[in-house]
């Protein structure tokens, strides 16, 4: 049974991440501020409802990334995954995502094992891989963050 308030441990197509709808539950976890904003991951650009609009400039852009994180001149910030676990998060339409770690830590398989609800685990296992670009989308300009 998937509930949207579990938190899952999942091998994304960047590196490993937790996936849920609970950002209260996340942020708990993480042990980061509550306030600070998560990544919506959706599976299509249909899926953006509630999140923002891109901005005209860069519309072809965003559609075309592959492995890239947008920050929105609003503040809210997605992803289209691509990936396996893209049929995952169409299960739940979308879900916020955060890298598998305690905030500013690195990748510790027994931590995120051992804090989440439901492990979703594939044969080739867990890897932490380089995580995805982040941009930050302005109204006609945009900025590399990672």
């Amino acid at each position: 049974m998937m509930r949207r308030d579990f938190v899952y441990l999942v091998q994304t197509d960047t590196t490993v991440g937790f996936l849920s709808c609970s950002a209260h539950r996340l942020a708990a976890i993480k042990q980061r501020p509550p306030e600070k904003h998560f990544l919506k991951a959706i599976n299509r650009f249909s899926d953006m409802a509630g999140i923002g609009r891109v901005p005209a400039a860069h519309r072809k852009f965003v559609r075309r990334a592959r492995k890239r994180s947008f920050i929105l001149p609003n503040g809210q910030s997605f992803r289209v995954v691509q990936g396996k676990h893209r049929d995952f998060i169409a299960k739940f339409g979308w879900c916020y995502s955060t890298s598998a770690n305690l905030h500013g830590r690195p990748f510790d398989e027994a931590f995120a094992k051992s804090v989440c609800d439901v492990v979703v685990e594939s044969k080739e296992g867990f890897s932490d891989k380089t995580p995805s670009q982040i941009w930050h989308l302005h109204r006609t300009g945009k900025v590399k963050i990672r």
